[in-house]
C-alpha cells in the first residue's frame, strides 16, 4: 500500500507549499503560496511561488527562491500532476 509520501516525489504546479529559506545567517524567511514552476537567475535555479494572503499586500505576487537557500518545504495542499522540468541551457560569460 502506497502512502501520500510515496506519491509526493517532486513539486507539482498548483500545489500549495510553505517554504523556509535562508534570509541571513541568523534568520530564515517563510514563504507560503502556490508553486508555479522554476526559473533561472543567472546560473542559479529558483522555485517560483505565487504568494498567498499571509503575505498581505504582496498577495498574488511571484517570489523566486534560489534552490541553494531552501531549508525546508512543507506540503500544505498536494495537486497530483507531473513536475515541471528544470531546463539547463548552456550559458556563456565572457
Amino acid at each position: 500500500m502506497r502512502g501520500l509520501a510515496d506519491e509526493i516525489a517532486s513539486l507539482t504546479k498548483g500545489s500549495r507549499y510553505r517554504i523556509e529559506s535562508m534570509e541571513t545567517r541568523e534568520r530564515t524567511k517563510v514563504t507560503k503560496g502556490v508553486f508555479r514552476g522554476y526559473a533561472t537567475i543567472g546560473t542559479d535555479d529558483a522555485i517560483v511561488i505565487e504568494l498567498d494572503e499571509s503575505h498581505q499586500e504582496m498577495k498574488g505576487k511571484l517570489r523566486l527562491i534560489p534552490l541553494h537557500v531552501v531549508l525546508a518545504v512543507d506540503v500544505l495542499e498536494h495537486v497530483p500532476g507531473d513536475a515541471p522540468k528544470v531546463e539547463k541551457h548552456g550559458t556563456m560569460y565572457g
